[in-house]
């Protein structure tokens, strides 16, 4: 594990600058403001090209995380057509900066819809995208009718984006989301394995609230609620590229990163 590929969720002005400053070999940024249903925008001097020829040229891997505004679960028209139209632009905007995948939540349905619903706007959502990088579906901390909050929820959504033709998702394990859901970390990663097949990111993360609380706050490593090393043995066991999503900026990550590394081994 001492050449786990690990980074931070940075500005995203310069995504390789931030890696840099993090000691890390991965970046993860937004395409513009994570709360405003504005098209990608890529920041980078020189734009797109610029920025996927200096990331091959430092050796970064980018992962490019969609808005939290975007919904395709939702039964709100106005909600889940805009969505799709926004995850397909993102999809294509981390293509063309040469990202290995796009995460994005696993979004709700209204409080008096079945979730059945939800699973099935995933399918046709998913048959209708043009997966040029892998969509990489998070888990999240709290709804109760969340789409991935849950194991049981996420394996019906699964077995809804598989009948979509959904070869190009992936899973992004949030360690802080699992704990504020409720879900024990200990033996988590086979568990999610069973039902994805698969864990392409693990966001490492610690939770500022209770287990179960439905909190979704991010504190520093070994500064919150989660058991340290539970958390460490999701990473190990996941195997995947981390990201750190922690408070405190370039040296808070850096020093959320450096922890990890040195439990690792």
């Amino acid at each position: 594990m001492t050449q786990l590929l690990v980074g931070g969720h940075g500005d995203h002005v310069d995504p390789v600058a931030e890696a840099e400053a993090r000691d890390a070999g991965l970046a993860q940024f937004f395409l513009g403001d994570p709360q405003a249903w504005k098209g990608p925008q890529v920041a980078y001097e020189g734009g797109a090209e610029a920025l996927r020829k200096a990331a091959a040229d430092a050796d970064v891997t980018l992962y490019v995380h969609a808005p939290y505004v975007l919904n395709v679960a939702t039964t709100n028209n106005r909600i889940r057509i805009p969505s799709r139209k926004f995850l397909q632009q993102h999809l294509d905007a981390a293509a063309e900066v040469g990202a290995a995948g796009l995460v994005v939540h696993g979004g709700h349905v209204l409080k008096a819809d079945d979730p059945a619903q939800g699973f099935d706007n995933w399918r046709k959502c998913v048959e209708r995208l043009e997966l040029s990088v892998p969509l990489l579906i998070e888990n999240t901390a709290g709804g109760d009718n969340a789409m991935a909050r849950h194991l049981e929820r996420l394996d019906e959504l699964w077995n809804a984006v598989g009948d979509g033709g959904g070869a190009g998702v992936g899973f992004c394990l949030d360690t802080c989301h699992a704990h504020a859901a409720g879900e024990d970390l200990d033996g988590l990663v086979d568990r999610v394995r069973a039902i994805t097949g698969r864990i392409d990111l693990v966001h490492a993360n610690d939770s500022r609230d209770a287990a179960g609380s439905g909190a979704d706050r991010h504190t520093n490593l070994g500064a919150g609620q989660v058991d340290p090393d539970a958390l460490v043995a999701v990473v190990r066991e996941a195997g995947a590229p981390v990201v750190v999503e922690t408070p405190g900026g370039p040296e808070g990550q850096a020093a959320d990163i450096a922890w990890l590394r040195e439990r690792l081994g």
